[in-house]
């Protein structure tokens, strides 16, 4: 009988603590993927330096690291549309605007990062 009544409460003890790590991680995905300021430009750096600076307002494809890897920059979003790296996860990563985003190419050291845009800061009287 006492078995019956620890695995019942064990069992809600497993639901209760599911349910709080399910809540937390979406608590984590939406701060996460909301509440960004867009940014003003992508960034991009090879191993480190700085190698490049695009405006998000102005559209264009851009060529990386002599022909490895191909940006788009489109309606204030970038992207990586070509890699010549094996698992292609840089491209996989989809669209950024937001500043602190950043695509990763581990395997061609090129990293995009989002940075800049709205830096009014709003005074109370």
């Amino acid at each position: 009988m006492k078995d019956k009544v620890r695995d019942k409460n064990t069992f809600k003890r497993d639901i209760v603590l599911i349910l709080a790590l399910a809540v937390i991680g979406v608590a984590l995905l939406l701060a996460t993927q909301s509440g960004g300021r867009p940014g003003a430009y992508a960034v991009v750096e090879f191993d480190g330096s700085e190698i490049a600076r695009y405006p998000l307002a102005s559209d264009g494809v851009f060529v990386l690291n002599g022909g490895t890897n191909t940006l788009e920059i489109l309606g204030g979003k970038a992207r990586m549309i070509e890699a010549e790296c094996p698992d292609k996860l840089c491209v996989k990563m989809g669209w950024i605007k937001y500043s602190g985003q950043s695509l990763v190419c581990l395997p061609e050291h090129i990293v995009v990062k989002i940075v800049g845009g709205d830096s009014s800061v709003d005074i109370v009287n």
